[in-house]
């Protein structure tokens, strides 16, 4: 194992090079670039044994990939935003084909406006494409969790996609300490991909074909089962990562000083790191203030979510999306849904902040908590979704 100081993006690339996968397919968009580029400097040193094919847009590229993963080759592609949106129709062939294809999603709001910038709006429009979601909060991370993506993904009980996902520039660009494990380590954690099932001239078979509407219905559930299996998957891996490498991240979810908390603060993706700092602040006041990093968005973590809540009185939620036209941001929608059946009934206050590159400063994360604190107090919140533009200080 060695310690290196890199980017979001090279960590990545690092977390590919180690599971050494059999294709992939690359097309540069940004902020995405730097980890094809890195990859294809691995290829042409030798150091690692790829098919590495640069394809002429999104669309193909993941094509491509479904069209390798199918033959039952462990597959690897990355893209961003508008990106993501011109891969959609490979998105549902990835997925409903039960292909376990690993694919960073570095996040960039959806234009126009025009904007290269963080946002998870656009890894969000494709919640509903079947595909398992992940949000990295820090180069660390992504390197573990493309390791862990491949284990999870080509779990038999899963066979499903998945986007690892973080924030362009925020992330992607931004440089920290990056522990790279052996490739003797990493090889002991994933073994080789056997398909269970793949295109082979000398035993076809038929993928992608016609069937009857209940045929159809059978398959969308079966896939629906996957991904609620995935979530026992996803713990498991976590584990066994944990007591070989010493790192844990939770599985699905981590939590941040809850034990005795009153009020939860949720979170995605790189705000995690600074909401940990606000939470440490209010306690330091006496406020019973806890972090929840909601790590996948899917499969959506309603079990433990609830049991996270169970003594929660008041919820503050800070999203890095919108649903114009509708009421708050996914993650408000998703745990709004969860409570519904379940009893628990705290105040959920949504935030929605931080698109289009736009900072979330801790004194606006404070300010956001603080109207949380007030509505619990108080028992009722003055607005439950708000817009935060905020007022541009440390």
């Amino acid at each position: 194992m060695s310690t290196v100081f890199i980017d979001g993006n090279t960590a990545a690339a690092y977390g590919v090079k180690l599971c050494k996968p059999d294709v992939i397919c690359a097309y540069p968009i940004t902020p995405q670039t730097p980890i094809v580029e890195h990859l294809a400097e691995f290829v042409a040193n030798g150091e690692l044994e790829s098919k590495y094919i640069p394809i002429e847009g999104e669309h193909s590229a993941m094509i491509a990939t479904v069209a390798a993963a199918a033959t039952g080759a462990r597959t690897f592609t990355a893209t961003s935003s508008q990106g993501l949106s011109y891969m959609q129709e490979g998105l549902y062939f990835a997925s409903g084909n039960r292909l376990p294809v690993v694919m960073a999603v570095v996040n960039r709001s959806m234009g126009a406006p025009w904007t290269i910038l963080a946002g998870h709006d656009d890894a969000i429009a494709q919640r509903d494409t079947g595909w398992v979601q992940v949000y990295c909060s820090k180069g660390q991370e992504i390197l573990d969790m493309i390791i862990q993506a491949y284990k999870i993904v080509e779990d038999r009980r899963v066979m499903l996609p998945i986007m690892v996902c973080f924030e362009g520039f925020v992330v992607s660009h931004c440089y920290d300490s990056v522990q790279i494990p052996s490739q003797e380590e990493v090889d002991a954690f994933l073994p080789p991909y056997e398909a269970p099932y793949k295109l082979d001239v000398d035993d076809p078979m038929i993928i992608t074909t016609f069937v009857e509407a209940d045929w159809w219905l059978g398959f969308k559930k079966l896939h629906d089962e996957a991904m609620e299996a995935a979530k026992k998957v996803i713990e498991e891996v976590d584990a066994d990562f944990a007591k070989r490498f010493g790192r844990s991240y939770g599985g699905l979810l981590n939590l941040y000083r809850c034990e005795d908390a009153e009020v939860a603060l949720i979170t995605m993706g790189n705000l995690a790191l600074t909401s940990r700092l606000i939470v440490d602040r209010f306690r330091e006041r006496g406020a019973k203030i806890g972090l929840i990093n909601l790590r996948f968005f899917r499969p959506f973590p309603r079990e433990k979510l609830l049991k996270a809540l169970e003594n929660i009185e008041a919820v503050c939620i800070i999203e890095r999306n919108c649903s114009p036209g509708g009421y708050g941001g996914a993650v408000f929608n998703e745990l709004r849904s969860a409570l519904y059946s379940s009893g628990l009934r705290p105040l959920v206050l949504d935030f929605l902040t931080g698109m289009g590159g736009r900072d979330v400063t801790p004194s606006e994360l404070e300010e956001m908590v603080s109207k949380t604190l007030k509505a619990k107090e108080t028992g009722k919140a003055e607005r439950e979704v708000e817009w935060v533009f905020g007022r541009r200080k440390a």
